[in-house]
């Protein structure tokens, strides 16, 4: 099976990863939003977090609808910050709960989410590694 060029991150298989990375990125500003501005003295950790990984989110998707050598570099670094910002957070949530009084993106390993938020960074780096113009020497 031929290796994607570059600019085809977006295409086939990786249109489809771009599609969730967006819908989840919309989703999580919004949640993380309303979370702020409504009761920040809640949770206000949390709900930072979570509008840290919307951020996230949407930087993913538009590198990868870019497929620039500069935007996978910033992809291959958000997926990586995602990846290690749900495991954290997931287990913090479980083992210090009062630093997460109120459900977020990443608490319980994004369980409130479908735990999209857990699979989908490694869908990324695992999509960026198969679509390396290195793969192709």
């Amino acid at each position: 099976m031929p290796v994607p060029e570059p600019h085809e991150l977006s295409t086939g298989p990786g249109r489809i990863l771009v599609a969730v990375y967006g819908v989840l990125g919309v989703a999580a500003t919004g949640r993380s939003s309303v979370q702020l501005l409504g009761d920040v003295g809640r949770a206000p950790l949390a709900y930072s977090l979570s509008l840290v990984a919307a951020v996230l989110y949407l930087v993913a998707t538009t590198c990868l609808l870019l497929g620039t050598p500069l935007a996978r570099r910033v992809a291959l670094a958000a997926c990586s910050v995602e990846a290690l910002g749900v495991v954290v957070v997931g287990l913090l949530s479980y083992t210090a709960p009062d630093l997460f009084p109120d459900k977020t993106v990443w608490s319980h390993f994004g369980q409130g989410y479908a735990y999209l938020p857990l699979v989908l960074p490694f869908l990324g780096l695992a999509w960026l590694r198969r679509t390396s113009p290195r793969r192709r020497r």
